[in-house]
């Protein structure tokens, strides 16, 4: 059946117009004659069936059905734009590959591997996006995601990476300065906010007495987290994966054991088994699972 859609030349018109409330804006804009601008938009409402301007004079005004239609067009526009750039800068010889994953993970983790994986594989871009929360894999424009385990991926294929343990950090000074000998109740405290309870299971974990483990600045992310401790703010309980290099280099100090359960446990998740997938996803995916079995 034939698909019932406008020129695309009358949807850039009626978009701009749309924007602008202006024809003559429009064709500044688009580099065309304002009468142009008035005969695309003439066509798209024939097409359409429906009065999208309303004309007083030589003044427009957008109708209801018009800012409703104006919208949708607009992300319609925007997505094809992006998808068409998107395609232009793909190497003739090489593929993409769309992965989702925490930005925390990405940017203590994966991006500092990714040059290792692109020395395998010259011909093979990978693009990574940030997604907070699990989501529908399926349809999503991502060939791969990397998350925590969690029930929104069931029918998915999942493969366990690293799990993730807690441990307090801080900087070398705080240890130094802190009043009373360097204990951990004496240090002030930091705080993921999604994780408010964090200090107090600690506590309970590992037997070290803290005075109201709540007290303490809160941050979003691990990464916040982390970033806070280097600037001698307090103690972060953090993931160690996401802190091996500055304890290696001393920027960071972890006198106090580790907790004893593991907090989450990080996954790749394909929409298909690895030997089903297309080839590109499963250079990545058996690339990934020896990284963390290295790791």
């Amino acid at each position: 059946m034939r698909r019932k859609i406008p020129s695309t030349t009358s949807l850039m018109a009626f978009e701009a117009a749309a924007r602008h409330g202006s024809f003559a804006r429009a064709a500044d804009e688009l580099f065309l004659t304002e009468g142009a601008i008035s005969r695309q938009i003439g066509r798209l409402e024939a097409f359409l069936g429906v009065t999208l301007f309303q004309r007083i004079g030589n003044r427009v005004r957008l109708l209801p059905s018009g800012e409703r239609y104006a919208k949708q067009v607009r992300e319609v526009l925007d997505r094809l734009d992006r998808d068409s750039l998107y395609l232009m800068g793909q190497p003739h010889d090489g593929a993409n590959l769309d992965i989702a994953t925490i930005p925390t993970f990405a940017m203590r983790w994966l991006i500092p591997r990714l040059s290792r994986f692109q020395q395998k594989h010259p011909n093979i871009t990978v693009h990574l996006a940030e997604r907070m929360e699990p989501f529908v894999l399926a349809g999503s424009g991502f060939d791969a995601a990397i998350h925590f385990e969690h029930p929104a991926w069931t029918g998915m294929r999942t493969h366990r990476l690293l799990s993730e343990v807690l441990v307090p950090v801080c900087c070398p000074d705080l240890l130094k300065e802190s009043p009373g000998g360097a204990t951990l109740d004496s240090i002030p405290r930091l705080h993921r906010r999604q994780n408010p309870d964090a200090w107090q299971r600690y506590a309970q974990e590992t037997g070290i007495p803290l005075s109201n483990p709540a007290i303490g600045a809160c941050y979003d992310l691990h990464s916040m987290l982390i970033e806070a401790a280097l600037a001698g703010l307090g103690v972060a309980l953090v993931p160690r994966l996401y802190v091996e290099n500055e304890l290696a280099q001393g920027r960071l100090v972890a006198p106090w054991p580790e907790g004893k359960t593991i907090s989450k446990t990080f996954c790749l998740i394909l929409p298909e088994s690895i030997e089903l997938s297309g080839e590109p996803v499963q250079a990545f995916a058996r690339w990934i699972l020896g990284e963390a079995n290295t790791s």
